[in-house]
């Protein structure tokens, strides 16, 4: 089946991705590869062309099967634009960040049959994660609200798929931590080890670096204290215990951002969020997270 080229699609839609931050040329080549791996050469989608007549023309609604936050629906859409061109309709499209209830319908598109049935799991499989990253997002920031501190993704996401994944944690209404490795410094214990504690590591990426944020983890409160003498604006608390995460929030008094981390849990969220930490980072939003359930349903003609 043809591919329809990245220039060949609606530019409101295009103009809509990249609004969210994405970039919609990148979009578009993650979306073809996908369709690549179903129709390896170009070639046909067997099981629909020998059941659905040539012409045969349908439509179908995107159901939510489950509670939760959708993102993704202008990804979807892109799909079913690459593999049916301009013949294809998509209405009712909700807005990424929209909380649903189960049965709500997300999405109708209506076109040529073979197409949509084509392009139905490449769209499922951008939207159900999407929405799954979005949904797990959601639920930290209700059990955090009240407590003045705000979740965090972090870098274990997907190979290639960190902007998407990303953009789906602020779907959520989650924070965005540093994209690389290049755009801000985070002093982890094995920098520490290797620098020979955590105000000498601090230094040296100040003198190798002067203009880029720093953030450095301490596992107790001496590491913690010598940091704010050094003038660190940003600690992460690594694996502390609740009754410690509160010291360490009096200890520093405001004189630097706190962000909590490791074996946190939602259930231990509002009892850490009320420590006064500033944020706490979870890398389950995005390297764990459980698929949001959305359906396609054809409808009779």
């Amino acid at each position: 089946m043809t591919r329809t080229s990245f220039a060949a699609l609606p530019a409101d839609l295009l103009r809509e991705i990249a609004d969210a931050g994405l970039d919609p040329e990148a979009i578009h080549a993650d979306i073809v590869r996908a369709l690549e791996e179903d129709l390896p050469g170009g070639s046909d989608d067997a099981t629909s062309a020998a059941t659905i007549a040539v012409g045969a023309r349908g439509r179908a609604d995107f159901a939510a099967r489950e509670p939760g936050v959708v993102a993704g629906l202008a990804i979807a859409a892109m799909v079913f634009g690459c593999v049916m061109g301009d013949d294809v309709e998509i209405t009712d499209r909700l807005a990424d960040g929209s909380r649903v209830a189960a049965g709500d319908v997300v999405m109708r598109v209506a076109g040529p049959t073979r197409g949509l049935l084509t392009a139905e799991r490449t769209a499922l499989n951008f939207d159900c994660h999407l929405s799954g990253v979005a949904t797990a997002t959601d639920r930290w920031v209700e059990a955090l609200a009240g407590t003045g501190a705000k979740v965090l993704d972090t870098r274990k996401t997907l190979p290639g798929w960190r902007a998407l994944q990303k953009y789906a944690v602020r779907c959520g209404g989650g924070v965005n931590h540093r994209f690389s490795l290049s755009d801000m410094a985070m002093v982890k214990d094995n920098h520490v080890i290797a620098a020979g504690g955590v105000v000498p590591a601090l230094e040296a990426v100040r003198a190798a670096y002067p203009d880029l944020p720093i953030e450095v983890e301490v596992t107790d409160l001496g590491q913690l204290r010598e940091l704010l003498e050094a003038g660190c604006d940003r600690i992460l608390l690594d694996n502390m215990p609740t009754a410690m995460m509160a010291e360490a929030v009096a200890i520093t008094a405001g004189q630097a951002v706190l962000e909590a981390s490791g074996g946190l849990s939602i259930e231990r969220a509002r009892e850490v969020g009320r420590t006064g930490v500033d944020f706490i980072s979870v890398g389950a939003l995005t390297h764990s997270v459980k698929v949001f359930d959305i359906g396609m349903d054809l409808m009779d003609q």
